[in-house]
């Protein structure tokens, strides 16, 4: 059985680098996107089972990527971070607020692998 398969995606790239960086150190094994369409080649290249995805990005980011991703990634458990959302916009993912603790993320993406 392969190993499980974490995607992060997210279009600042200090941010995108250390928390690949801190959950590779944390044990897990990670593949990165900089946007939607990054992640959507990581998707079709590798069996993901978690995805840890910001809100706001300039390609492919926002409403139009989570509508993305609950109608074609639902079997996958998808995180969310964000420094903001539109408040009229549901997301049907659990949601991590920006600034975070790379620790609380960790304990987040190891709960979804179980």
């Amino acid at each position: 059985m392969p190993e499980k398969l974490v995607l992060i995606v997210e279009d600042e790239d200090a941010i995108r680098l250390t928390l690949r960086d801190y959950l590779i150190k944390k044990g897990f094994n990670v593949v990165v996107a900089s946007d939607g369409v990054g992640a959507i080649k990581q998707i079709l290249d590798h069996h993901i089972d978690v995805i840890v995805s910001d809100y706001r990005m300039n390609i492919l980011g926002g409403d139009y990527w989570i509508k993305f991703l609950h109608s074609f990634c639902n079997d996958k458990k998808v995180i969310i971070t964000s420094g903001f959302l539109r408040p009229d916009f549901e997301v049907p993912f659990e949601v991590l607020y920006k600034p975070f603790d790379y620790a609380q993320l960790a304990d987040m993406v190891a709960a979804a692998l179980v």
